[in-house]
């Protein structure tokens, strides 16, 4: 996905030897529910207009469509209490020919999902039935989350992503509704191990999203499903949007329809079952998706609901960890970056070629929702993002104060240390630990101190801190209290990789038990036993990998042995 923090310096885009031969109605439909000026924008903010907003998305999206082989797209932005914008752009269903209405086509938003989720753990905090910083075993009655380390697994880490839990991916996804497990037994049964020790670092977890989805669920009394509309969408008067798979019969006809980009004929992505419904189960049109914006920057009213008070809207909106206190972190799930000197809270997700964008700029009243229906995407935010930056969040004179964090990464500073490194986000007791170990990231020190990392040249700005040459990402180098070596970053964090978790190593391993299992296999067969075919694997199809300062959604390496259809985090 597009990387906040780096600006135009994108890389690693996909190219195309063809042109996307059919992107029939290529033309704006709008929305007639909009304001049509914004309210007077605050010191240091741009007022946006529908006239600028349009020419702004009607001079580049189509053209951006058309060159990464994207059918459409559909765009809502807010200013102060109003929605300013919002309109499609090409083909929600090209088998069809069905436009892009901003009004009426549902598209999946992954994991800005999550940023549902954790505004109903911040409900229920508000209600008194949940403590951020309570053990979560409180809540749980049918399993328990074992205490592999003192410090247990709180709300707080959940949502800063610091519950220390592995990354999973294989039998997160089912192809039928009849393959979906429910929410608690599945939870129950495929819970990742727990690598490090709560509140170390962050780590994206899906998990630990669906399991706070849960523990909502379980306090509530109501399904995480029936919570969110009762709660969420019908108050915010989201009524083409829900969080039930499959998508309601009245809802239906109106889902937009997901491509590979990297297919020609563009190969149509089919719909695929959340297992984690709580971390990117929601399907939502744009204008309902103004309506989320609208009650985030407003205190948490919209019209005559509230969906939160304004004090603990300002609490969920606090930043509450970061590795460093000078670097990007979270603010209660959402991700909290500096763009153009504003302080900004944001989600992408993807999810089976969906590719999407939620920003909020909480100082200037401003929300953008940005969702194409194709893997390429990726690309379109990327090229399409810094213009929209640069164009509506222009660069203040006197940045917005740094937030400080409520927690910050228990550890100690470091001097820099050469070696390959892998995400925190990882793999580590199972076979999907091979995807990580065939890429991990290699970090020299030259004679002179400057870092060599990612592909970038990071130089120091003293007292620890490493500014990347392009000036827009930072990075620090921590010993964790666990006593691993990290990397952290505005947006991902990594750690040095051990002799054991080597690529040679793991490979060993992987075919020692291969060469068991083939073993056991052949003689099954030769003394007649039955030989019962494996389960089909269901995964998450999986973007590209997002940069630094966008990671999340349920973007995944690739996995080996499945070909994509590829949408998050």
């Amino acid at each position: 996905m597009w990387a906040p923090g780096t600006r135009r310096h994108a890389a690693g885009m996909r190219t195309h030897t063809t042109i996307l031969a059919v992107l029939v109605g290529c033309l704006a439909v709008p929305f007639t529910g909009v304001a049509s000026r914004a309210e007077a924008a605050p010191a240091g903010c741009a007022a946006p207009t529908a006239e600028a907003l349009s020419g702004f998305f009607d001079g580049h999206v189509p053209g951006l469509l058309d060159r990464f082989h994207v059918p459409g797209a559909v765009v809502s932005v807010v200013s102060g209490d109003a929605t300013v914008f919002a309109r499609g752009y090409g083909l929600a269903d090209r088998e069809h020919g069905v436009a892009f209405d901003p009004d009426r086509s549902l598209v999946r938003i992954a994991s800005i999902t999550k940023l549902f989720t954790w505004t109903a753990v911040m409900q229920q905090v508000q209600a008194g039935r949940l403590d951020l910083n309570a053990d979560v075993n409180r809540y749980l009655t049918s399993f328990q989350v074992p205490a592999t380390y003192a410090k247990p697994v709180t709300l707080m880490s959940l949502m800063n992503h610091t519950s220390g839990f592995e990354d999973r991916i294989i039998g997160t996804g089912a192809r039928t509704p009849g393959e979906v497990i429910p929410l608690d037994r599945f939870l129950a049964t495929n819970m990742p191990a727990r690598i490090r020790p709560a509140g170390q670092i962050s780590a994206y977890s899906n998990y630990g999203a669906a399991l706070a989805g849960y523990i909502v669920a379980k306090v509530s009394g109501l399904s995480y499903e029936d919570y969110v509309r009762q709660n969420i969408l019908e108050p915010l008067a989201m009524t083409r949007s829900t969080a039930t798979e499959p998508v309601p019969a009245a809802l239906a006809d109106g889902l937009a329809r997901s491509y590979n980009s990297d297919d020609e004929p563009l190969r149509l992505v089919p719909f695929e079952f959340d297992q984690l419904l709580p971390d990117g189960g929601i399907s939502a049109t744009a204008a309902d998706m103004a309506h989320f914006m609208r009650a985030q920057v407003n205190g948490g009213r919209f019209g005559e609901a509230n969906i939160l008070s304004p004090a603990v809207m300002a609490e969920m909106h606090q930043r509450s960890f970061a590795a460093d206190p000078r670097l990007s972190g979270y603010a209660h799930g959402f991700m909290d970056r500096m763009m153009n000197g504003h302080r900004v809270l944001m989600h992408d997700g993807g999810w089976e070629g969906f590719q999407s964008v939620l920003l909020l700029v909480p100082g200037c009243k401003l929300g953008l929702f940005l969702s194409l229906n194709a893997t390429g995407g990726a690309d379109v935010l990327r090229e399409l993002m810094p213009g929209f930056l640069d164009r509506f969040l222009p660069v203040m004179e006197t940045p917005d104060p740094t937030p400080t964090p409520v927690a910050t990464a228990p550890g100690t500073g470091s001097a820099p240390r050469a070696g390959f490194y892998q995400p925190t986000r990882h793999n580590q007791s199972t076979v999907e630990k091979i995807v990580t170990l065939l890429g991990p990231h290699r970090l020299a020190v030259d004679p002179d101190g400057t870092v060599r990392f990612k592909g970038k040249t990071w130089t120091t700005d003293g007292d620890g801190l490493y500014r990347s040459a392009d000036g827009g990402d930072h990075l620090v180098f921590l010993r964790g209290a666990d006593g691993r070596q990290y990397v952290a970053t505005d947006g991902p964090a990594y750690q040095l990789m051990s002799a054991s978790d080597t690529i040679t190593v793991n490979i060993v391993i992987v075919l020692g038990f291969a060469l068991i299992a083939i073993s056991a296999g052949g003689t099954r067969d030769r003394v007649g036993a039955a030989r019962v075919a494996p389960p089909p694997i269901h995964h998450r199809p999986l973007a590209p990998r997002p940069p630094a300062s966008c990671r999340g959604g349920r973007h995944r390496p690739r996995l080996p042995g499945r070909a994509l259809p590829r949408p998050h985090g």
